[in-house]
């Protein structure tokens, strides 16, 4: 069993507990040291703190991948959107005869549940079933105790598959604090046969690489070119972010067409482990917690 299917498990099995009692336990587990909750400095003691003290419609909506599509139109156009060839609740009801050659099918209320079909002729439908029918079942609020997940209707979205010379795009996921975008987290190789090679790494503004993560100074050759239309992408995370107190907004760009990917409330649902201590106080220090002075002991 590696580590992953460690941490699934231990979540299932403490799926019972209490929200507060999971998250401080969990928290534990993932980040060796307490939650601070009555001086949160660090963005994952932030991010947990407010997950029970921040709550409002909209942080559902812009959570659920199908939903959020408008929230996208209304902000910045309906030309950011990724194509849609349509949305489902039950997987049988999917025509695939009426599929392009490639798309890519996801749910709406996880992250992971998605199956990309670059060649309708060898589309592993039964294993693309077998995958979406698993994340259909869950409730991705129990993964981390993300309240805006816990009320999200699931269903299956199928959108073009936007391709980069064939490949999967480069995802770039912009840190916004207090409705101001910051560091760029980008993401190479997540869907590659070998997911080890996938590269996570930070950038500042200026597209000079930042260590933020453990092991990265160790990297010796960081080679990833400054996206086109990089200002209008950071536009975009501004106008994306700008009702939230903290946002990531995932942005595709290829070749300069830039494409939404999704609004992130709390990444890894605030028990991240990859970056440093250094980097999560710094993170947490960019951010200004809603009506913390008022309450605060």
């Amino acid at each position: 069993m590696n580590k992953d299917e460690m941490m699934l498990l231990i979540k299932k099995s403490l799926r019972f507990l209490p929200d507060k009692t999971y998250v401080n336990l969990y928290f534990r587990l993932r980040l060796h040291r307490k939650i601070d909750w009555n001086n949160p400095r660090h963005l994952n003691d932030k991010l947990q703190w407010l997950k029970f003290n921040y709550r409002f419609p909209l942080q559902s909506i812009v959570s659920d991948k199908y939903f959020v599509r408008d929230y996208v139109k209304d902000k910045i156009g309906e030309e950011y959107l990724i194509p849609l060839y349509g949305n489902w609740m039950n997987f049988n009801d999917i025509n695939f005869d009426e599929l392009p050659e490639q798309f890519v099918l996801k749910c709406n209320h996880d992250s992971g549940g998605l199956a990309i079909c670059k060649d309708k002729n060898t589309f592993d439908i039964h294993k693309a079933r077998k995958k979406i029918n698993h994340s259909l079942k869950q409730n991705f609020y129990y993964i981390g105790r993300e309240y805006q997940y816990k009320n999200i209707i699931p269903r299956i979205i199928c959108e073009q598959f936007i391709s980069d010379d064939g490949n999967v795009p480069m995802d770039y996921k912009i840190y916004c604090f207090n409705g101001k975008p910051d560091v760029i987290l980008v993401c190479k190789g997540r869907f590659n046969n070998d997911s080890h090679k996938a590269e996570y790494l930070y950038f500042d503004q200026d597209w000079n690489f930042l260590s933020l993560n453990y092991g990265d100074d160790k990297l010796t050759n960081v080679n990833i070119s400054k996206p086109e239309n990089f200002n209008e992408m950071l536009e975009i995370a501004k106008k994306l972010s700008e009702d939230f107190v903290f946002a990531r907004i995932d942005l595709y760009n290829i070749k300069g067409k830039i494409y939404f990917g999704e609004i992130t409330l709390s990444p890894n649902s605030g028990f991240d482990p990859d970056i440093t201590e250094e980097t999560d106080l710094m993170f947490g220090e960019k951010l200004d917690i809603p009506y913390w002075e008022n309450i605060k002991r």
